[in-house]
């Protein structure tokens, strides 16, 4: 394949391991993170396994997966969304561990875990001079790329449960709440100049609350404000949509691609 025209972001993202940030990246990464929130109670209570083992597992899961995008020579459309399912699940049960098993409760254990992500980002930045999506086409920005987006799908879970229970929202108010900052996030990407990658990051951290407020508004019993669906019925359809915009997404890069090789 050749291509004669095009910016060196253009280059940048043919060459990142990473998918390119369009909508249905979004809309995947909120499906993954509701995924993450019902598959990852699913084992830890509906099968009663609890946090700590559940979190063993998941992340032997995760280690497995990125070791594998890491290894691989070009994106993996596939490999990488489950690593990013991975991430989110144990995200989902180690933060249940961290707030709930050790008593720390969601307010503190948003707090360690913010924190968490900013030092990431600072040492990822020092070391390699960007952390910007785009730039993350050999392993050691992939290991800071991995490192951050774990720790932040953690935060998102202890956040999520925060403004639910904590703050009194409730899943339908902390639905509306990250809705409502993902939007205005949005905003500012189209009407600002404030860093792209700043936004990207914010955006990201705050899928996995939505996600996290949405799973549990479709497990959690009717009296406590939820829909009492199965957790393993809505894992299994949330994944079946999750492998349906993965699936769209390579077919129209792969068009893509083809249109600008013959060009």
């Amino acid at each position: 394949m050749s291509i004669t025209a095009g910016s060196d972001h253009q280059f940048a993202e043919i060459l990142s391991k990473v998918p390119q940030i369009t909508a249905m990246f979004w809309l995947t990464k909120i499906l993954a993170t509701t995924f993450g929130e019902t598959a990852g109670d699913a084992l830890s209570m509906s099968l009663n396994l609890g946090y700590l083992v559940s979190t063993f597992i998941f992340a032997a899961v995760f280690i497995a997966s990125v070791y594998f995008q890491i290894k691989s020579k070009h994106y993996h459309p596939f490999l990488y969304w489950f690593t990013i399912i991975a991430s989110t699940t144990v995200g989902t049960t180690m933060a249940d561990f961290v707030d709930r098993s050790l008593g720390i409760g969601y307010a503190g254990g948003s707090s360690i875990l913010l924190s968490l992500v900013c030092l990431s980002l600072w040492v990822w930045h020092k070391a390699e001079g960007s952390i910007s999506p785009h730039a993350v086409n050999h392993p050691r920005a992939e290991m800071f790329y991995w490192l951050t987006i774990t720790f932040s799908q953690t935060l998102g879970t202890a956040l999520g449960d925060w403004s639910a229970d904590t703050a009194g929202l409730g899943y339908t108010g902390g639905i509306a709440l990250f809705t409502g900052l993902i939007i205005l996030i949005f905003v500012l990407y189209r009407f600002t100049k404030i860093s792209r990658t700043l936004l990207f990051w914010s955006a990201f951290v705050l899928t996995r609350p939505l996600g996290a407020v949405v799973g549990d508004f479709l497990d959690k019993p009717i009296s406590s404000g939820g829909l009492d669906l199965s957790r393993f019925a809505a894992s299994a359809v949330l994944l079946a949509a999750i492998t349906m915009c993965v699936y769209w997404s390579q077919r129209n890069e792969s068009n893509k691609l083809s249109n600008a090789a013959d060009l």
